[in-house]
């Protein structure tokens, strides 16, 4: 048996990573239950967006620089904010149940107010290892 560990890389450890990965797992999921006419418009769309949101936070955060680390802190929040809007605009249509609704809306007002805190620390000249609890 290989007891060779993979290695876990500095983004991995972020809090806000880590629900910003979940979230786009639930968006995933939902998505699946979209009408078939919705292949090629917005279940790519929305889909794209959610998988931003991780994805940027993770450049960010392979970035040497901390203006760069910001610089795709907001690109991730925007990103969320496209999220949300897909979102409401596929609960107009009837495609989200009530229920998820309300927990996606809660995710994204969460994942907003980490992304928020973590800009503030970065632009305040914290070290990438304190970052861990954002």
């Amino acid at each position: 048996m290989n007891s060779m560990k993979a290695p876990i890389f500095s983004f991995e450890k972020l809090k806000v990573w880590q629900k910003a990965r979940s979230f786009h797992r639930e968006v995933f999921r939902l998505t699946t239950s979209f009408p078939y006419e919705q292949n090629y418009a917005l279940i790519p769309q929305i889909r794209r967006a959610a998988l931003s949101v991780p994805s940027n936070i993770s450049e960010g955060a392979g970035r040497l620089g901390s203006k760069e680390f910001v610089h795709f802190i907001s690109i991730a929040y925007g990103s969320l904010m496209e999220t949300m809007n897909q979102l409401i605009l596929a609960d107009d249509m009837g495609y989200v149940p009530e229920e998820m609704m309300v927990k996606l809306r809660l995710d994204v007002a969460e994942i907003a107010r980490m992304l928020t805190a973590l800009k503030k620390k970065v632009e305040c000249g914290a070290n990438k290892g304190d970052l861990m609890d954002f």
